[in-house]
């Protein structure tokens, strides 16, 4: 087991390397041929045109103020120097809410923090109870739980700090619900008009074999929204154009590639085979090759897009639905719109560039299935995950590695190597198997036929989650505590075995501290560094850039990673709120987490990050329902734990805090919750009479008409420009209903201006 100087060492790698990352970064940032990477949010929004470096060559590449190097740690109070407001209006709603989650932590920690420090550690290093057991355990297990007496009545104190620890918990959780429901009504109320605030999905729309799915959708909610329909837009199967179009354009990035090479160096054309991966086939010349694979693909994108537009197989049952004002949308999205509940299925459409066009494509009949399918195959993942993770926990100790490879105990018994793997490689082997689970986790949401890059994100999220919950969580404090105390288990009776557990469990503290340090403190400073994008950027630069524009293309400035960033900052919630009654020294190890996560985030969102999608901030619902998760785990597993240390009478008073956390969830969901999945009606007349008064001439057609095209369907041959092509501009045509039941359907529609050639909803059958 990890003692104290071992912990000392694996916190004094992490510090380190944690302080290299910070120090590397001061140091990079300054220098004008890194501006870019470091700063690229203020180019994209066109307030930083150049960098602060001038004079001589040199001058432009290296920063020659030395005074500079003297404040090179000024980013960290620039990061907190920007008001909540203003960073609202800087990045956004989600990423302004999102850093309320790290404030969250430290809200919740640290004064928990000080109650365990100053009650619940004297209370269990005044004892001497591992010191006469045979259990091995470190000298940071006597300052937990382990360290107290089974039956002893200083549990009373473990009792009455878990209910304080659940009440502070949930107090802060209120107010945050609270502060973000106000935060999210006021960012819709004061939003600046946008296209998904008049406009609904609506999807499965019945088959019908007189009229097209065209004719269907402008039909029914002519009749059924007579005063605020106000047009619509087909979903188009257009994944297929969609692939030929990117195609293009990496055969155009080659182009630019191969054009640049050679006019640096005339004397020679470059070339390339054609044949598998370059290696084989026949040598020809690369500019000419990629030009006529360009025509190429020109001319069979305008034939696809010719047949996707005209086959009315391309039509998928789904439509993009606009209204005249905010109130009717609402109202649409909102309310059943037929008496099939499976049909006409309406729902608030994405923002535009949250769609994720390749899923509307996607049967809605079929999604069930595929969430079927998922919901098996993610099943399969996180609990044959397991097997690794077990592996790496039973090699992550000295014992484990010593009985494997017996050849090595001599180096391994070197004090600092010994150190090194006790503090550092079971955090980092634990981190090494996690790298690509992200992507596995985003494909199985793609599959399941989430419609919007912040439902991709969030579902994947959720499962990321529950795959840490369980594997990193769960399998490490079973297969851990299994391999630890073999010998115990082997020897002793059948009926000591879960005493054994309930004992072993807190001390898994140690690995989870490691796992803080490496993935929290270290992963962090890692963060901010970005040396990934940094080495790219400037691959791009040698090699490819020769404009400004490419330039600015050559900046990555990623975004927050909700579907990562999350689920992480939730596991180390749960471990906090587990072991604050059981180990009260992993907190101070989160904390430092919090803190520094904050301050780089912070720094990230105001300078680099470049979100792709505004939500405003319904992912909240889900952050607090996972807290709440982890406040009843953390009370169950108490009680598991207090069971097996003869402290029965204990048992009635702590079943009653799950009851009051899951009361206290459902009281939070009932009263703060429909702010983010609802639109109150009183809102959205208010922000539409206030438009009104303010634009009574606004032209609100021409601002939705186009607003939900697939972007392959804008410029010519790609999505590079925002003009829609000529089919699209045109307004779409009602054909009289062929049905007799629709034969007194008038024609004007939509498109008649005066309000004589609207006609009253009763004189219209029912769709």
């Amino acid at each position: 087991m990890a003692t104290l100087s071992d912990i000392g060492v694996a916190a004094a790698i992490n510090i380190l390397t944690a302080f290299a990352f910070f120090f590397a970064f001061a140091i990079l940032r300054i220098q004008p041929v890194n501006d870019r990477v470091y700063f690229p949010k203020w180019y994209i929004k066109g307030l930083r045109s150049s960098p602060f470096g001038t004079g001589a060559f040199v001058g432009k590449l290296v920063n020659l103020d030395f005074r500079s190097y003297v404040r090179f740690l000024n980013w960290m109070p620039a990061a907190l120097h920007m008001p909540e407001p203003e960073l609202i209006d800087h990045a956004g709603l989600d990423s302004a809410v999102y850093l309320r989650i790290y404030l969250i932590g430290l809200k919740i920690f640290v004064p928990i923090a000080f109650l365990a420090f100053t009650i619940l550690v004297p209370v269990n290093w005044t004892n001497t109870t591992l010191e006469r057991s045979n259990l091995t355990y470190s000298d940071l297990d006597k300052l937990s739980i382990s360290n107290i007496p089974s039956g002893s009545h200083r549990f009373w104190t473990h009792l009455v700090m878990a209910y304080a620890f659940t009440f502070w918990t949930c107090y802060v959780l209120k107010k945050e619900y609270e502060i973000v429901a106000k935060m999210r009504l006021h960012f819709l109320a004061s939003e600046k008009r946008r296209p998904d605030q008049f406009t609904v999905l609506v999807r499965n729309v019945p088959p019908d074999a007189d009229e097209s799915v065209s004719e269907l959708v402008e039909h029914f909610f002519l009749v059924n929204h007579p005063n605020d329909y106000l047009t619509y837009q087909v979903v188009y199967n257009a994944n297929q154009l969609s692939n030929l179009v990117n195609e293009k354009k990496k055969m155009k990035n080659w182009l630019d590639y191969y054009q640049i090479k050679y006019s640096r160096n005339k004397s020679r054309k470059p070339s390339l085979k054609t044949g598998f991966l370059g290696i084989l086939g026949t040598r020809v010349d690369a500019v000419d090759h990629y030009t006529s694979e360009i025509e190429r693909l020109s001319r069979k994108i305008t034939l696809e897009r010719d047949q996707t537009v005209n086959n009315p197989k391309s039509i998928m049952p789904a439509a993009f639905v606009s209204f005249k004002t905010r109130w009717g949308a609402a109202v649409c999205a909102q309310t059943q719109q037929s008496r099939n509940p499976t049909m006409w299925l309406t729902e608030w459409a994405p923002e535009p560039r949250d769609i994720y066009w390749d899923n509307l494509a996607i049967p809605f009949v079929s999604l069930t299935l595929r969430r079927l399918v998922i919901a098996v195959a993610f099943f399969f993942l996180t609990f044959f995950f397991m097997v690794p993770i077990a592996f790496v926990q039973s090699l992550a100790n000295i014992e484990g590695i010593e009985k494997a490879f017996p050849f090595l105990k001599p180096i391994i018994e070197m004090k600092v190597i010994k150190s090194f793997i006790q503090g550092f490689l079971p955090g980092i082997a634990l981190k090494i198997f996690l790298i690509f689970l992200p992507s596995i986790l985003m494909i199985m949401s793609k599959f399941e036929g989430f419609i919007s890059l912040s439902g991709l994100e969030r579902r994947s999220a959720a499962r990321y989650y529950i795959f840490q919950f369980i594997n990193v969580f769960l399998g490490s404090i079973i297969t851990g505590t299994a391999f630890q105390q073999l010998d115990n288990f082997i020897h002793q009776s059948a009926t000591e075995i879960p005493k054994t557990i309930g004992v072993s469990i807190p001390m898994k503290a140690t690995f989870f501290i490691t796992y803080i340090m490496v993935d929290g403190w270290a992963g962090v400073a890692g963060e901010i560094l970005r040396l990934k994008p940094l080495i790219i950027y400037h691959l791009k630069i040698f090699f490819l850039v020769k404009t400004e524009k490419d330039k600015d293309e050559a900046m990555d400035p990623g975004t927050l990673g909700f579907n990562t960033g999350e689920p992480q900052i939730q596991l180390y919630f749960l471990l906090g709120l587990v072991y604050a009654v059981v180990s009260p020294i992993l907190l101070p190890f989160i904390i430092v987490f919090f803190a520094l996560a904050f301050v780089v985030y912070r720094h990230q969102i105001i300078n680099v990050y470049n979100q792709e999608y505004e939500s405003a901030a319904a992912f909240w619902p889900d952050v607090h329902g996972r807290i709440i998760v982890a406040v009843i785990v953390s009370q169950l597993l108490l009680m598991g734990l207090l069971s097996t240390k003869e402290a029965a009478q204990s048992t009635p008073l702590l079943i009653t805090l799950p009851v009051l956390t899951i009361w206290f969830h459902l009281f939070c969901k009932g009263r703060y919750e429909p702010a983010f999945v609802r639109y109150p009606l009183q809102e959205a007349m208010m922000k539409d009479t206030l438009e009104r008064a303010r634009e009574p001439n606004l032209n609100m057609k021409s601002f939705l008409q186009n607003a939900y095209i697939h972007p392959v369907f804008k410029g010519e041959d790609d999505s590079d420009s925002d003009e829609a092509p000529e089919e699209f501009e045109k307004e779409p045509h009602l054909v009289p209903t062929k049905r007799q039941s629709r034969r007194n359907t008038p024609l004007p529609s939509k498109h008649g201006s005066a309000a004589s050639s609207q006609p009253e909803a009763q004189d219209y059958p029912l769709l």
